[in-house]
């Protein structure tokens, strides 16, 4: 149970509703342990005289002390069970927050359905030892203890003989239970692979039926399937041996009470009342002996689950706001000083001690061949990353030294690869901001291009766009992702190659009216295409990592290196497709 210990900080939140809980047990226990002390007492009197009046009193009282039992048992449940679902969420709450703080390199290296199954499955298991376990724990626990100390008044000897066969059934369960736990560790993971399968093939369907591999994906969705099925039914085998061993054990403690206790009333040792109350208390002691074994069984595979939220939730944040952070008015000069950038130890530097810097207002553009570090870069402004070495300032003060939301905040980052939500195309682009117009809405449509597909829509802005916008075409997602980043009015504005499904046409329009828009504002554009960048005020050739050549499209052209060849190379393209 080691992991679990991390669950007392939410007890402590609710520590009154579970004290009230416990005195809610008490108070139901009581009442129930009372009623064979009841029915003894009514059978002894009732064995001296039959006696309609006495019969019905204790009728009454009997009855009254199960109503009054059952309603605190209903305040139980209305205690305890609730703060397990509050908790439930609280702790739902935090592993989410948790998992939105963590770098994007983590999620680069865990799988959406394995962290899916962490949310689902591994949460509900820990509630059920929050709830049902803490509960029953009490209930039974205190309840056995009641249970023996009246029998043990009753009569000692009886007792003890009774309780022989339940030190078997402990070892019993111990055993079990120990199978149970490594069983449901190995389940929750091959769950864990079976979400994940089933997450990337609702992902990838177009290329699923595109390369006609339905049958396969079926047939090894199955074989996962079974090996899941394989485990539970495992699990299923050990677990169905409880109840047999405990009805049994429990069954030679009622024989061993039968035919000792008679034995006791014909040497008049006991009474019929006695025993009566004796073989009833043996049969409430049934439930608490199952309810052990039952309890250990949650409380095993809560532990699992714990421990492997555990795992994500003691993952430290690898970007992190600063201590004493820096917070001023952002307007857009940034400067790199000898930036070096390496995605993990040991790993090939993607930047080598790049400087540059750029003024406020200016438009840049980066250049250069697929995998030279062009996206490494950009994505360091943001702090999607920390440098490895080196300085990234911005109006003189370095990243690390600003809060997190007021840098990002700061900027508009158009990626690479597009993402929208299953939402309304409105929602979508809006989804920077909390409070926006009509007017808002329209202007940055307009400007990104994307009023005019628009007007061809069912709904227009209202229009759902499906998972990951799968009803737009790819160059109208990345306009409106486009619209998204000047929505949020940006003082630097990232493009990383944003323009690349857009035809030639679409973003000369684009590029003209963004030119107006980010006036006083900076700019910074990625791209394979010279027509793209050639405007920009100025342009860096990034080759290994390191910044190759800088100029203006015409200096560039005039030296004669990279840019020139590349420039060279999409001029000779451009004449081919014309004739």
């Amino acid at each position: 149970m080691g992991s679990l210990r991390h669950l007392k900080k939410y007890f402590a939140r609710y520590k009154k509703s579970l004290a009230a809980g416990v005195l809610f047990i008490l108070i139901s226990n009581a009442g129930q342990v009372a009623i064979p002390l009841l029915l003894k007492d009514s059978i002894n009197l009732l064995m001296e005289e039959v006696n309609y009046e006495l019969l019905a009193r204790y009728a009454f009282i009997i009855v009254g002390v199960a109503i009054v039992s059952g309603f605190f048992r209903f305040l139980i449940r209305q205690t305890i069970i609730v703060v397990s679902r509050e908790i439930e969420y609280d702790l739902r709450q935090d592993f989410w927050a948790h998992l939105q703080k963590l770098s994007l390199r983590y999620f680069q290296n865990n799988s959406t359905g394995n962290l899916m199954a962490h949310a689902t499955n591994d949460i509900s298991a820990v509630r059920m030892f929050i709830g049902p376990a803490i509960m029953y724990s009490i209930d039974t626990g205190t309840k056995f203890i009641i249970i023996i100390i009246i029998m043990l008044s009753i009569n000692p000897l009886l007792t003890v003989y009774s309780l022989l066969p339940l030190p078997f059934l402990s070892y019993a369960i111990y055993r079990i239970s120990k199978k149970i736990h490594k069983m449901y560790t190995q389940i929750q993971e091959k769950f864990s692979e079976l979400t994940t399968r089933a997450q990337e093939s609702f992902a990838g369907i177009r290329v699923i039926k595109s390369y006609v591999r339905s049958n396969s994906e079926i047939k090894d969705f199955t074989i996962l399937s079974n090996e899941y099925l394989n485990k539970n039914m495992n699990k299923v085998r050990i677990q169905a041996l409880f109840h047999p061993v405990l009805f049994f054990i429990t069954g030679i403690s009622g024989i061993v009470v039968i035919w000792l206790g008679g034995g006791m009333i014909i040497n008049g040792e006991m009474t019929i009342g006695e025993i009566s109350a004796f073989i009833a208390y043996l049969g409430m002691l049934i439930w608490p002996v199952i309810a052990f074994g039952w309890v250990a069984n949650i409380i095993q595979q809560a532990d699992a689950s714990m421990r492997r939220l555990k795992n994500i939730l003691d993952e430290e944040y690898e970007i992190t706001d600063p201590e004493k952070p820096e917070i001023k008015d952002l307007s857009g000069e940034i400067e790199f000083k000898n930036v070096t950038f390496s995605y993990s130890p040991g790993l090939p530097e993607v930047l080598k001690n790049v400087s540059f810097k750029i003024s406020k207002g200016e438009t840049v553009a980066i250049i250069g061949k697929t995998g030279v570090g062009k996206t490494s870069l950009v994505n360091l402004i943001p702090r999607m990353y920390d440098a490895t070495s080196g300085e990234i300032l911005i109006d003189g003060v370095n990243v690390k030294n600003m809060p997190l939301n007021h840098l990002r905040k700061a900027i508009g980052y158009v990626p690479q690869e597009t993402f929208l939500f299953s939402e309304t195309l409105k929602n979508n682009i809006l989804y920077g901001i909390k409070d926006a117009d009509e007017s808002l809405l329209n202007k940055v449509a307009h400007i990104s291009q994307l009023s005019k597909d628009v007007e061809s829509f069912p709904k227009k802005y209202e229009t759902i766009l499906g998972e990951k916008g799968i009803t737009l075409s790819g160059g109208q997602k990345q306009r409106t992702c486009l619209a998204r980043a000047l929505a949020v009015d940006p003082k630097i504005l990232i493009l990383d190659d944003s323009f690349s499904a857009v035809d030639t046409h679409t973003e000369e329009e684009i590029l003209k009216r963004l030119k107006e828009y980010m006036i006083n504002r900076t700019s910074i554009i990625i791209s394979h295409r010279i027509s793209t960048v050639k405007e920009a005020d100025r342009i860096y050739v990034l080759d290994e990592g390191i910044i190759k050549e800088q100029g203006t499209h015409s200096e560039l052209v005039e030296l004669k290196g990279i840019y020139a060849d590349i420039n060279y190379k999409q001029m000779l393209e451009e004449e081919l497709k014309t004739i």
